[in-house]
């Protein structure tokens, strides 16, 4: 089962927006993808007013913050083990999206990270973060793009982000 595969060197990034396949920006930085499984996140989405979504996650359900190095983000999450995917107390919903596997993430990780505007240290529009992903029947940690508290947004209740 692809969502189960113990490598060091993969890394499995959920996403729920423009990063999807059928989306503008899946084949750019998508295509050289291991794996794409549907998948679910605790959260809240959003459509940004500026056309793309964003979501935000409890924050006690952050197993890691991203950093500027893909391979040690990579051993991190290998490290994790198998996460708990509890329902949150508070206003959250499931969030639909994809789990996407990369086998290369020196390659594949940065490229992503700048299009989401990640800066590590420094001001950046979405943080990368881990959380439980459920893919299947099984729970496992990925990275993911939020914003804490979305300005200029409203709410997707549906959990599914679809092109606008």
């Amino acid at each position: 089962m692809p969502c189960e595969i113990p490598n060091q060197q993969l890394l499995r990034l959920f996403v729920y927006g423009t990063l999807k396949r059928g989306y503008w920006n899946h084949q750019r930085f998508c295509a050289q993808a291991r794996s794409i499984e549907q998948a679910v996140v605790w959260g809240r989405l959003y459509h940004l007013h500026a056309g793309f979504p964003a979501i935000e996650v409890p924050e006690g359900l952050i197993l890691a913050r991203g950093s500027v190095d893909p391979l040690a983000d990579a051993r991190r999450q290998q490290e994790i083990g198998t996460p708990c995917f509890g329902r949150p107390t508070g206003d959250w919903n499931l969030i639909h999206g994809e789990l996407v596997t990369f086998t290369d993430p020196q390659r594949d990780l940065p490229p992503i990270d700048r299009l989401e505007g990640f800066r590590p240290g420094g001001h950046s529009m979405y943080q990368r973060v881990m959380v439980a992903v459920l893919c299947g029947r099984t729970s496992i940690p990925a990275w993911t793009y939020w914003i804490p508290c979305p300005p200029y947004a409203e709410r997707v209740a549906s959990g599914q982000w679809l092109r606008p």
